[in-house]
């Protein structure tokens, strides 16, 4: 049962490789190894194995969606962002300092969407608090 003593030992040093950072596939391991290793006339109880193997795919299953819904919200703000290229919009830039000016271009950085204006300021699209109609878009002001 090495596989088993390994995570035990790792659990109980406070290492990094304890229960928490199990992944499903190192779980699926650990009940295969159980599996081989268990006495044929004194079996573990299956039904809290199933559970078990239910309870992980179930977390795995949760926290792909979560991550692909993550990466929805991404397109969709960086697409909404690239709408605004070439309005005038005016927000916070990333030192705090309320800025207006045109829309230059859009990125997508570590820190998330970014409106570029022509001035080379730069306004996180959360920190947009305003969006205006420019003459040459056709506002009809």
């Amino acid at each position: 049962m090495s596989a088993i003593d390994a995570l035990t030992s790792a659990q109980s040093s406070g290492g990094a490789g304890g229960l928490s950072n199990l992944s499903s596939g190192d779980f699926f391991k650990l009940i295969l190894t159980e599996l081989t290793k268990q006495d044929p006339l004194a079996p573990n109880d299956t039904n809290a194995l199933l559970q078990q193997i239910s309870a992980v795919r179930s977390i795995q299953s949760d926290m792909d969606l979560s991550n692909d819904l993550g990466r929805l919200v991404q397109q969709n703000e960086f697409a909404s962002a690239a709408m605004l290229v070439g309005k005038t919009v005016s927000g916070v830039d990333e030192n705090f300092e309320r800025v207006t000016g045109e829309v230059k271009s859009v990125a997508r950085t570590q820190d998330g969407t970014m409106l570029i204006l022509k001035s080379g300021e730069r306004i996180p699209v959360g920190y947009l608090d305003e969006i205006k109609q420019t003459a040459s878009s056709g506002g009809g002001e």
